[in-house]
């Protein structure tokens, strides 16, 4: 006798819960690089002002939305891996953990650099946060440079991420796209 009713079964698609959150998380994390790309390079002005605290806002809600995805992939079962060779599903699992770490390491880099530079992070403009370090020049340099590398890293994942996902739905045909899809169960 198989005592297969033991274990619960693995889910074939992700929970709407973490689907939601993945989405939500994706397109903030690109909209945020994109304006984090752009502000960069414009003169002092109003506007590059007001895409500043837009960045750090979505930056805390990225990092808001990150511990609660965490929370949830802590306690919810993902599906199983699909067939696929070793080196192929140690990458993925690695790449996710160093996605993971990084929704984490890019906003908390980024509000360290903010208070090292004297500017606050209020929260839309409603909520003042903590100052994560003391104001200091020579290490807000430091953390605008660890800021920067680090979201790089997190774009160059995010393109591997799709990438991969992409090849697995027009190259393998595997179906693993379908089981991130929103309304697809």
């Amino acid at each position: 006798m198989n005592d297969s009713s033991a274990t619960s079964p693995v889910a074939a698609r992700y929970s709407g819960i973490a689907i939601g959150l993945h989405w939500l998380l994706a397109l903030m994390i690109l909209v945020s690089i994109s304006v984090g790309w752009y502000m960069s390079d414009l003169p002092m002005s109003p506007t590059r002002l007001k895409l500043f605290n837009w960045h750090k806002w979505a930056g805390v809600t990225i990092l808001t939305l990150s511990v609660l995805r965490l929370l949830w992939r802590l306690t919810h079962r993902p599906p199983a891996d699909l067939p696929a060779p070793r080196w192929q599903l140690r990458l993925a699992h690695f790449t996710h953990g160093a996605l993971y770490a990084l929704f984490f390491l890019v906003p908390l880099a980024g509000w360290a650099y903010s208070s090292a530079a004297g500017f606050p992070v209020v929260w839309f403009g409603v909520l003042p946060l903590p100052d994560f370090v003391s104001p200091d020049k020579a290490l807000a340099e430091i953390l605008k440079e660890s800021h920067e590398i680090l979201a790089w890293t997190l774009a160059a994942l995010v393109a591997m991420h799709i990438g991969a996902a992409l090849k697995h739905h027009f190259v393998d045909r595997d179906g693993l796209l379908n089981r991130m899809r929103p309304g697809r169960g």
